[in-house]
């Protein structure tokens, strides 16, 4: 189920950014280091998974074990980030996804 959350995060993530980058960029975006550090300083977050979207943007899931909340960043070639969405109750999983759960047919 986790991973199904994160391949739509992924997608989400990469919508977001096609779509809302200019106004992303004003608010919730840094250089990818300084992001890291605040997540890292601020939540305890690291990095749990990672993947390359459209336009060569790398979204990176940052979560807490200890607190449970996590973070979706997407961070463009030129190496800035921009926080996509959070939340919180982030659980690992080890499944294998399956394609229903992809949306693809059976």
């Amino acid at each position: 189920m986790k991973q199904h959350i994160f391949a739509f995060g992924m997608m989400a993530g990469a919508v977001l950014l096609s779509t809302h980058h200019a106004h992303a960029q004003q608010q919730n975006c840094a250089p990818r280091p300084a992001v890291v550090d605040r997540l890292a300083q601020t939540y305890g977050e690291t990095r749990q998974s990672i993947g390359l979207a459209t336009n060569n943007t790398v979204v990176e899931v940052f979560a807490s074990a200890e607190s449970g909340t996590w973070t979706i960043v997407v961070t463009n070639p030129q190496g800035v980030s921009c926080l996509v969405a959070a939340g919180r109750s982030f659980e690992q999983v080890n499944e294998a996804m399956t394609p229903a759960m992809l949306g693809e047919p059976a």
